[in-house]
């Protein structure tokens, strides 16, 4: 158990080692990628992926039957 407590102090280590030292340019580059990342998940989501499921059927057993179907006369 020890040597996964290591392991996993470790690979901290390394990321928390390589994260503090970034230069300027990495920060900004990794601002950016951050950023990216909240517009696809948080924003695109809301806007453009209904929840199909929840406003079509009104309980889970509904949900449920209808992705089986789904998934079984795929065709």
């Amino acid at each position: 158990m020890k040597k996964i407590q290591g392991v996993f102090k470790n690979i901290f280590r390394f990321y928390y080692d390589g994260f503090s030292n970034l230069s300027s340019w990495g920060r900004k580059s990794w601002l950016i990628i951050l950023i990216k990342l909240f517009i696809m998940f948080a924003i695109l989501k809301v806007f453009f992926f209904n929840d199909f499921l929840e406003s079509k059927f009104k309980n889970d057993t509904d949900r449920g039957n209808y992705v089986r179907d789904q998934l079984i006369n795929y065709q």
